[in-house]
């Protein structure tokens, strides 16, 4: 929602960024939530599959359009 609201194409590659750092420090605590909690880690292991493939679509996004 927040780079919906960007104010220009650089904003809103800036908030895409953003988005990918989060996402990048969820699969980090994802990780660390299964490893203390074994019985987490099935419901851990799905979701940081749902970050990661998001994480690839900001990248995606992020990447420059080749002409």
């Amino acid at each position: 929602m927040e780079a919906d609201g960007a104010e220009s194409g650089k904003d809103f590659k800036h908030k895409i960024a953003i988005c990918k750092k989060e996402a990048k420090e969820t699969r980090h605590w994802l990780r660390m939530i299964a490893k203390a909690n074994s019985d987490k880690a099935e419901s851990c292991r799905k979701l940081w599959k749902e970050v990661q493939e998001l994480s690839l679509i900001f990248s995606s996004i992020l990447r420059p359009k080749k002409k």
